[in-house]
């Protein structure tokens, strides 16, 4: 074991709006009981989901799946307008689990469309923050998935174009896009800040910062997590010899260990910590060492339950 070593990075796994949305499906199954049905994946992560669902939540695709009177979880992606209106005609008790930052670049493509701004939407088609921004003014705004499409983009006032982003995309290929749009439109309006949410840039900075003297880094996350994905992408632009992703320990191929001796781990924003644990039992079972963490930075974001659940929370206490 001597020639060899296991560095986890750090930040990694949950960050706030992934900690509160999973919060928020367990506080409505203890306060309202099961079924709590949930729309789309309330993250992005097999485990969480299925976990969740042995307690009682119901996943489904649109909330015409939910009887009428249900209560429904709006996952942490977001949703547009014309959600909360299908939930409202069908008097659904709505929890929006919604991350708060994706939330401000809500408000940042409202405020672009009353000032009559084209929208430049940075992201990836079907992503459901994608589709939930996009609602918020589908007039307005335009979706470009890569710097390879910008050439193609036509707007009608090149001097009244903003642009806003998908907050889990890879920090340097969004402003790789920015760059190019920036040349094409000089007068390109950015948002008030970043898009990218702390969360990703920290686990990409982190992930960075190991995988140049890493053989293998094994990423812990789901194939529908943009974030974990990204990671892995961001592991390799930065060194690593070879870079996978998994959702369990037992999807690691022996294979890549041949010929490995330093082994990075990390793990997508909405990974829990026992699925990075599994991945470093694993790795010492087969003859590496206990693992070392190299920290980036601490995080010590929180963000308080929805409101709606907030209140129920109060009112069942003040009963009790």
């Amino acid at each position: 074991m001597a020639d060899k070593r296991v560095v986890v990075a750090a930040p990694r796994g949950y960050c706030a709006g992934v900690d509160r949305a999973v919060i928020a499906v367990e506080k409505a199954l203890e306060t309202y009981g099961a079924p709590v049905y949930v729309r789309k994946q309330i993250v992005h992560n097999r485990h969480v989901v299925e976990t969740l669902q042995q307690r009682g939540a119901i996943f489904v695709e649109e909330v015409e799946e939910v009887p009428p009177g249900a209560t429904v979880v709006f996952s942490a992606h977001g949703v547009s307008p014309t959600v909360h209106a299908e939930a409202a005609d069908r008097q659904l008790k709505t929890i929006d689990a919604t991350c708060p930052l994706v939330t401000k670049v809500h408000h940042e493509a409202k405020r672009f469309a009353r000032e009559g701004r084209e929208i430049l939407l940075i992201g990836h088609d079907g992503h459901e923050e994608v589709e939930g921004t996009a609602g918020e003014a589908p007039e307005h705004i335009t979706l470009v998935e890569s710097p390879d499409q910008v050439d193609a983009v036509q707007v009608a006032d090149p001097s009244r174009v903003a642009w806003l982003s998908q907050t889990t995309l890879s920090v340097d290929e969004t402003l790789a896009t920015v760059d190019k749009l920036r040349q094409k439109f000089p007068l390109l309006t950015d948002p008030p800040s970043d898009d990218i949410c702390y969360a990703t840039q920290n686990r990409q900075l982190a992930i960075k910062q190991i995988a140049g003297h890493s053989d293998l880094v094994i990423v812990v996350g789901s194939a529908n997590s943009s974030n974990s994905v990204r990671l892995v992408e961001v592991a390799l632009e930065a060194g690593a010899r070879n870079a996978y992703r998994v959702d369990y320990a037992q999807e690691i191929d022996d294979a890549w260990l041949d010929g490995v001796s330093s082994v990075g781990v990390t793990s997508g924003a909405s990974v829990p910590e026992i699925l990075v644990d599994g991945v470093l039992d694993y790795l010492t079972a087969r003859g590496f060492p206990t693992a070392t963490e190299e920290r980036l930075t601490e995080e010590n974001l929180t963000f308080a339950l929805p409101p709606e659940l907030r209140r129920d929370l109060r009112k069942n206490a003040v009963n009790d």
